[in-house]
Order: C-alpha cells, then sequence, then structure tokens
C-alpha cells in the first residue's frame, strides 16, 4: 500500500500522577497509519486504547515522544492550537451520540459550517447514511440507530483528516451495530479517510485493513489483513 502515512506514534508514552505514584496509560507505543485504512485498535478494559484515541483526538497530550497527523506534529501544542487541530483535522464518533436536542438532524450535520471553512454538504451526507427522510427530526424522535448515523454524518461533515471512533456501536443492538460499522468502513473505501475504531469486539478485526492489540499500554502487535471482510460478512 502506497498511500500517504496520516498518522504516526512515535515512542509515545503517557503518564498520569496518582498521589506519590505515576501510572503509565500509554508505554512507548509507535505505530503507523495510512489514508484509506480500516484501523481496528483491540484491548480489554483498561488496556490504554482509549487512551491512545484521546492523545490523536488532542484531548490529552502525551508526556514523551511524538504525535504527527496530517504532516503536524501535534506534541506539546497549547489548548487553542490543539482546539484548533481538532476543529480542522478529526471527525469524533462516540458511543453516545452527543447530538444537539434542540436542533433537527439536519441541523446536527450542518452545524460543523461553524468550525471549519469546507464543510460537505448536509444533505450529501444524510443520504449517505440512508437518512434523507429525517432530515426535520429532532434526535428525540430518531431510534438509536439513526442518531448514531447522524452523528457520523456529522463528523464526516468536517471532511476530517481522520475519524476516531470510541465504541462506535456499545449502546447498539447487534443488527444495526453492523449497520453503523458499514458506513464506516464505507468512509475509508470510498471517502479515503482514516477510520479509528476503538473497541472489545475482536470480530471487527476481519473487516480491519489493520489490527493495533494493546494490552497494559504496551503494543502486543500490530497485523494487516490483505483481504479483510465486508463488515456484513464478519460472523458477529
Amino acid at each position: 500500500m502506497n498511500a500517504k502515512i496520516i498518522v504516526e506514534f512515535k515512542n509515545v508514552v503517557k503518564e498520569y500522577i496518582l498521589g506519590a505514584h505515576k501510572l503509565r496509560a500509554v508505554d512507548d507505543v509507535s505505530f503507523q497509519i495510512r489514508e484509506g485504512e480500516f484501523v481496528v485498535i483491540l484491548g480489554p478494559s483498561g488496556a490504554g486504547k482509549s487512551t491512545v484515541l484521546n492523545l490523536l483526538g488532542g484531548m490529552d497530550t502525551a508526556t514523551s515522544g511524538e504525535i504527527i497527523v496530517n504532516g503536524q506534529n501535534i506534541t506539546g501544542l497549547g489548548d487553542n492550537a490543539l482546539t484548533e487541530y481538532r476543529a480542522e483535522n478529526v471527525g469524533f464518533v462516540f458511543q453516545f451520540y452527543n447530538l444537539i436536542p434542540t436542533l433537527t438532524a439536519y441541523e446536527n450535520i450542518a452545524l460543523t459550517k461553524d468550525i471549519v471553512k469546507n464543510p460537505l454538504d448536509a444533505n450529501e451526507l444524510l443520504a449517505m447514511v440512508g437518512l434523507p427522510a429525517r432530515a426535520r427530526q429532532f434526535p428525540s424522535q430518531l431510534s438509536g440507530g439513526e442518531q448514531q448515523r447522524i452523528s457520523i454524518a456529522r463528523a464526516v461533515a468536517k471532511n476530517p483528516a481522520i475519524l476516531l471512533c470510541d465504541e462506535p456501536t456499545g449502546a447498539l443492538d447487534s443488527e444495526t451495530g453492523v449497520l453503523v460499522l458499514t458506513i464506516l468502513q464505507k468512509m475509508s473505501r470510498e471517502r479515503n479517510k482514516a477510520v479509528i475504531i476503538v473497541t472489545h469486539n475482536a470480530a471487527l478485526a476481519e473487516a480491519a485493513d489493520r489490527v493495533i492489540r494493546i494490552k497494559n499500554g504496551k503494543i502486543r502487535d500490530i497485523t494487516e489483513n490483505a483481504l479483510p471482510k465486508a463488515v456484513s460478512e464478519v460472523n458477529w
């Protein structure tokens, strides 16, 4: 694969001070992710995978090492610079949808025009996630799966360099979860986005281009699938 490297972790360490003790949540982690890759970060609870995602999203800062995203070294950036980095480079999809309840589905997506210079069209994205008929409905009128699909459309609307997903199907039934993951896989395939999913669901590894397994803050192994499955082909 000759695609551009969009993410690079170089010997990244993240320590937290707990009283007189140091907790090393991320311990000398290094990896690369390319444009258009569908990446799964796997590990049990407490493994450090969400900390990696928070560092990558600019929601936390590394103790040491380098984090380079879309050609920018974000290590050591101040709060204002990190806010700008998040706005311009990162789309977030969380387990809980975080939609604004007083805005319609369309408005939740279209609000990105106030954040970035060149947002994607909200109507186009509603069609992409299969919900053009829900444009004028409020989150309370939508199912959980529909809300998550709107949250994906909102994240993609920023036209970000990377899409970060923290247990995006954790609150959904399996059938709806497959639908949501299929949309995320489509983002990598059709829009050339680096889609990075943190999960404890090992089944998803079969659909990933790259699988990063983390345990006790360290990378256990990194594998690449030459022929990743479509999400719909995985035995859930």
